[in-house]
Formats: structure tokens, C-alpha cells, sequence
């Protein structure tokens, strides 16, 4: 996301709860993603988790991209 998008995050958070829990949810894969990928060694279970969690992560990014693509639809 570049710029313009966190801008545009930022603005329509407060008034936009749908927007405030991708956003957050967001954060929380992308954490819990770089904390498994930093780990030298996984276990498989962890592997699976990470392909999960990844997954996920991505899921709520289409989700939030779409919205904001949206939003940016409607200043327009």
C-alpha cells in the first residue's frame, strides 16, 4: 500500500468500522506472519500455520483494496 492509501485509511477508520477491523486484522496476520517466518526452523504444524495465517492475510488485503478502491471511486 503506498501513501495515498494509509491517508486514505486513516481519514475514513473513524467514521468506517468495517474499514477499522480489516485494517486491524491486517496488522495481526502481518505480525504473526513475520514472527513465524523469522523463526530459523519451523515444525510442520507451524509450517501449515504459516500457509494459513498467509492465506488469511491476503484474504483481508483483497478486502481492504477493494474497499479502498472503492472509497477512492466515490471522492472521484
Amino acid at each position: 500500500m503506498d501513501q495515498h492509501d494509509i491517508d486514505l485509511l486513516e481519514k475514513h477508520m473513524p467514521s468506517d468500522p468495517e474499514l477499522k477491523s480489516l485494517w486491524e486484522d491486517h496488522v495481526l496476520y502481518k505480525k504473526q506472519v513475520e514472527k513465524l517466518e523469522s523463526k530459523p526452523f519451523r515444525t510442520p504444524d507451524e509450517e501449515q500455520n504459516l500457509k494459513q495465517l498467509k492465506k488469511q492475510k491476503l484474504d483481508v488485503k483483497t478486502r481492504l483494496v477493494a474497499k479502498l478502491d472503492y472509497l477512492k471511486e466515490q471522492k472521484a
